[in-house]
């Protein structure tokens, strides 16, 4: 259905060279489109790395000279397994790009040592059209530089998948001498904001698309990132010191304890995410309140108070999104994200006053702003940010930038989402997300989806929203956070089973999990619906119902 559709597009478009044997990998670059090349083919025996034995092929297509004068490429890889079952995967990748991932579609959301290669998927990865290490005189700020050039910007929102996917599909067809019976795409974070978008762009290119915490409002949560930073530098005389390991690990256990018995058991994971923002109230760990132990100086819960509210200009006007008061708050990823990091060359400071400062400066805003690489500069930029003048930034345009980032980066129809073209193509979505995600607010992603429910009384046949408790940016904290959402999908789109409750485990190796939940399987259940407690194991995902 989707690939020969877009298989015939691919025809028009593309000249091919004939079609070669199966096992002969070498000649691949022969088969290889035009303007396409082939820079490497070879045939792969499998590894303790990468244990598929599989065809190799890298390349390169959309060589150019930006506007920037500097040269783009959009730079692919594409592992095709000896023991192809039929299926393909475009693997979206995270953060600003700029590299090639290694095609083998695994990650958050799909079981461990059970990756997309693994299970006989032909998998392709891409750098979305720019070379994240292009600039290295630039600092910090480097891999961020590309949005200097419009059309690097828009292949990192939106048109590099699209570019790319035909061309995949076609090398597909040649080496395997059909055209794949199902086609995926898989992504987290930036790659789960890809598959949102293709979710609306690409509507009939794929079968089933997996989003993982998604940033589908990219510019909105960069504007974030500065409200976070003067938040905390007003309780602060740097990021680090504006709250320790200690005081978050306080509000995780008031959050806990106002919460936790919610879904009827006691263990540290909150699935009753908004009976949660009911019951507990910040203001209970104030100082000033008489609490115990639990308690923090007032100025430190106002500043908690006001990064959870999220940014406004001066009116009252939202400008991204509140966000969930949940457990995850004391993980060494919320940390890493929001107010320290332990690398050195970015001066300890996080990860949002470093590639998020460069990101919001130089390719969410227009015009761009050039800043200095150093990690005093990055951070400077964001205690400047006006959130009266500059946040607007986020959807303007001009002569040479014709489309906005917000245009950009996020689905067309994200503030009134319906997917009318998904469910057309008969396609399927599903979207998860940690609770407790720092970078991207799963509030945003739980109203897009209230949205989407209010406007297509059928979206929940095709799309499925999954809230994973107390899990931040990927997998961490007291979360069942290991958990087989692709073959969730493949069931969906390839036996009509559509997901219910799937089972998640809390990890034996997850050091943040609480002791006593090691190896505990849990239900996550079809948002807005709940796992409850009904008695029996508490070890056991069959103690819980949904609600």
């Amino acid at each position: 259905m989707t690939t020969k559709t877009m298989l015939c597009a691919g025809t028009a478009l593309f000249a091919f060279a004939p079609a070669v044997w199966a096992a002969d990998c070498a000649s691949m670059p022969e088969a290889a489109p035009e303007g396409v090349t082939i820079t490497e083919a070879v045939q792969t025996e499998a590894t303790d790395e990468i244990p598929v034995a599989h065809c190799l092929l890298r390349g390169v297509m959309d060589e150019r000279t930006g506007m920037d004068g500097k040269p783009y490429a959009l730079r692919f890889e594409l592992r095709m397994p000896d023991d192809w079952q039929g299926r393909f995967m475009h693997q979206f990748n995270g953060g600003n790009d700029g590299k090639v991932v290694p095609a083998t579609g695994e990650g958050t959301g799909v079981a461990m040592g059970n990756p997309a290669l693994a299970r006989g998927m032909a998998v392709v990865s891409s750098d979305a059209g720019h070379d994240g290490e292009a600039n290295p005189d630039a600092g910090l700020a480097g891999s961020n530089m590309f949005g200097f050039d419009f059309e690097a910007r828009r292949d990192y929102g939106y048109s590099a998948v699209a570019k790319l996917h035909p061309v995949a599909l076609a090398l597909v067809e040649s080496y395997y001498g059909r055209a794949p019976d199902h086609v995926y795409g898989y992504g987290r974070s930036n790659g789960g904001r890809h598959a949102m978008v293709a979710a609306e762009r690409m509507p009939d290119a794929f079968d089933g698309l997996l989003a993982g915490y998604p940033g589908f409002n990219l510019p909105k949560a960069a504007v974030q990132h500065a409200w976070d930073v003067q938040s905390f530098r007003a309780v602060g005389d740097s990021l680090a010191t504006a709250f320790t390991a200690d005081e978050l690990a306080a509000v995780s256990d008031a959050v806990t304890a106002a919460c936790d018995g919610l879904d009827g058991l006691e263990d540290g994971v909150i699935f009753d995410v908004e009976g949660c923002q009911a019951a507990f109230d910040p203001a209970s760990m104030s100082c000033e309140a008489g609490q115990n132990s639990m308690c923090l100086p007032e100025d430190k819960v106002s500043a908690l108070v006001k990064i959870h509210a999220g940014p406004t200009d001066s009116s009252g006007k939202q400008l991204y999104s509140d966000w969930v008061w949940d457990t995850g708050i004391a993980t060494g990823n919320w940390r890493f994200w929001k107010l320290e990091s332990p690398i050195p060359p970015w001066g300890k400071k996080p990860l949002i006053a470093v590639m998020g400062s460069g990101s919001l400066a130089q390719i969410f805003t227009t015009p761009p702003t050039q800043v200095a690489g150093d990690p005093e500069s990055l951070e400077a930029f964001l205690m400047a940010f006006d959130f009266d003048t500059d946040a607007a930034k986020i959807w303007a345009t001009s002569e040479a930038f014709p489309e906005s980032p917000m245009e950009v980066m996020t689905p067309p129809s994200a503030a009134e989402p319906t997917l009318d073209g998904m469910e057309a193509a008969g396609s399927k979505l599903i979207v998860f997300h940690g609770v407790s995600d720092p970078v991207f607010s799963f509030k945003d992603t739980a109203d897009w989806y209230a949205r989407l429910m209010e406007n297509n009384a059928a979206a929940s046949d095709f799309v499925r929203l999954y809230a994973i408790p107390g899990m931040p940016h990927g997998q961490g904290g007291n979360a069942p956070d290991e958990v087989d959402m692709l073959g969730a999908l493949i069931a969906w789109v390839e036996d009509g089973t559509a997901p219910a409750a799937v089972t998640a485990t809390i990890r034996e190796s997850n050091e943040e999990a609480d002791s006593g939940n090691l190896g505990a399987t849990r239900p996550l259940c079809p948002w807005p619906q709940h796992a409850q407690y009904t008695g029996d194991d508490p070890m056991a995902a069959s103690s819980f119902t949904c609600e």
